[in-house]
């Protein structure tokens, strides 16, 4: 099976060459590799050009967010499964592809999940937060329950049906994508119970207050549009992260 991952980046010369390390060190070798670049002005060009023989396509130029680049991404993609790795991130370890092939050749599913870590920026052996997923059933959606999303890898023909990321949102369209696509019971999802993926800490989404803000609003049109759970979906949402920062 061909796995594509996706890199959208923005002025991440900081960080970008990790990401690219973490791709490179894969023991599973079908991957089709995409970086979509909005035009940085920093280091990222040169690191790309550098490290050509490790991207299958690249894209530089201007965009609307990072959604709009992650959906230029979508649209290149050619690999039975897609996935995301951020320009922030690094996968656990060089077996964590081929451990997510191995469940979806096994149990035919749609979609394979597993555990995401945040790490320190400076260390990323540091971690402050774990975000221990569970398998999924249906009615954990309206409890404002999601899989960590850098961490999730679908068939590509679940983007082909489904659509891609609505860019109206700017900071909550993956929750909204993760609702369309996991309340139609006809797909079937697995869990991986391993950390897939080691996220910097540092995300739009809880940057400063004005972001929080926005996403709840955003995270609440997200259950408006996909007619899932109400107000206090949000707040259990909220509540369920809470442990995550409980060491382990």
């Amino acid at each position: 099976m061909k796995v594509s991952i996706i890199t959208a980046t923005y002025n991440a010369a900081k960080t970008l060459q990790s990401t690219i390390d973490s791709i490179a060190e894969q023991s599973y070798r079908n991957i089709e590799y995409i970086v979509v670049d909005g035009d940085s002005k920093d280091n990222t060009k040169q690191i790309i050009a550098d490290n050509k023989q490790y991207i299958s396509q690249h894209i530089s130029e201007p965009d609307k967010g990072i959604y709009d680049a992650l959906n230029k991404g979508l649209n290149k993609a050619t690999g039975d499964i897609i996935g995301f790795l951020h320009a922030d991130d690094i996968f656990k370890s060089e077996d964590t592809i081929q451990a997510i092939v191995s469940l979806f050749e096994n149990t035919k599913s749609d979609g394979v999940y597993g555990d995401l870590e945040y790490v320190a920026t400076d260390n990323t052996n540091k971690v402050i937060r774990y975000w221990k997923s569970k398998a999924f059933k249906y009615k954990m959606l309206k409890a404002g329950w999601m899989p960590a999303h850098p961490t999730l890898f679908l068939r590509k023909e679940v983007y082909k049906t489904y659509g891609n990321f609505d860019t109206r949102f700017k900071i909550a369209a993956d929750y909204d994508f993760i609702l369309r696509v996991f309340k139609n019971k006809t797909l079937n999802f697995s869990y991986l119970p391993n950390v897939i993926t080691k996220m910097r800490l540092g995300g739009a989404s809880n940057k400063n207050l004005t972001n929080i803000i926005t996403k709840s609003k955003e995270d609440i049109q997200a259950l408006r549009n996909n007619k899932i759970g109400g107000f206090h979906t949000i707040i259990w949402k909220n509540l369920s992260k809470l442990p995550q920062f409980i060491k382990r």
